[in-house]
């Protein structure tokens, strides 16, 4: 059963498919199914059954095989531009608010990103960082549809992307560069919701294709390097700020978990016009994500 079991979910990853439930949640940890494989292995050992052996150790090598970082990291040439700070932060119904405004007071971000930012969120970020953060763009609403995007430079909206939950855009100027901020908050792969998340997903690769301007695609994704739809994604040429940072594994959720267990599905993406020089995963109460910031840079094209 444990090779059973793993060998379906290495061999989706190895198709480049998602498949459909459980595997599309279970890839999600994918580099934690090395401890079945692992137990598969000393169990066919004790038993000296060869063939199970081999299984597990081809098994195994899937894993080892497809836990390296996924995406292209080569460097932006042309001179630095602008400097900024990015947070995404997953603030869970808006429970996590009030743990989220010290952190954005003290880590000073210029552009931020809330998901999951009802009501008395939206409230809450207007009333405490109105001089701050003069420029917003939200869907406002309830539960976890609420979202907003916080920033110190002006801003000019846009359609945005269809989806379950609100993910607004707009388009900044950057010290007079035009960069495309979209937040990213597509439908989790729930059972029964499967084709929903791949077609929101899809939907944010088509933002991630328009190669016009300059872009920061950032948010709570559900969805990891181990999931073909979210590969997708980077195969447009975006870069994970956080790989970049050297943290491709470094999990955001579920928090009470981390960092000892759990799944990196909230990012910052960045078009190749971008370098990203750190980025740092933040404990925040209340809310079952870390929160993201990244310091990234803008290259003249």
């Amino acid at each position: 059963m444990l090779l059973a079991c793993t060998s379906i979910v290495a061999g989706c990853r190895a198709a480049d498919t998602d498949g459909i439930t459980p595997v599309p949640q279970v890839l999600a940890f994918l580099p934690w199914l090395v401890a079945p494989a692992g137990l598969a292995l000393a169990l066919a050992l004790l038993a000296r059954w060869r063939v199970g052996m081999l299984w597990s150790l081809l098994v195994l090598a899937v894993l080892a095989w497809f836990v390296e970082p996924y995406g292209r990291t080569d460097e932006p040439g042309g001179a630095a531009v602008a400097e900024l700070k990015v947070l995404t932060s997953n603030v869970e119904f808006g429970r996590g608010t009030a743990s989220l405004v010290p952190v954005v007071r003290a880590r000073k971000p210029d552009i931020v990103f809330v998901e999951e930012c009802e009501y008395t969120c939206q409230s809450t970020l207007r009333r405490d960082f109105a001089s701050d953060y003069p420029y917003r763009q939200a869907v406002v609403a309830g539960g976890s549809e609420g979202s907003v995007v916080l920033s110190r430079f002006p801003l000019r909206a846009t359609g945005g992307v269809e989806g379950t939950m609100g993910m607004p855009g707009a388009v900044a100027d950057v010290r007079g560069h035009d960069v495309r901020l979209q937040l990213a908050h597509p439908m989790p792969p729930l059972p029964g919701q499967v084709g929903v998340w791949k077609r929101e997903l899809g939907r944010l690769r088509d933002v991630a294709a328009d190669t016009r301007t300059s872009l920061i695609l950032a948010g709570d994704f559900n969805a990891s390097q181990d999931h073909a739809a979210f590969r997708r994604i980077l195969d447009t040429g975006v870069r994970d700020a956080a790989r970049l940072a050297g943290h491709d594994r470094t999990p955001s959720w579920p928090a009470r978990l981390t960092p000892a267990f759990g799944a990196q599905i909230d990012h910052v993406l960045v078009s190749k016009d971008f370098s990203a020089s750190s980025a740092h995963f933040l404990e925040l109460a209340d809310t079952d994500h870390r929160a993201l910031l990244v310091t990234i840079t803008l290259h003249q094209h």
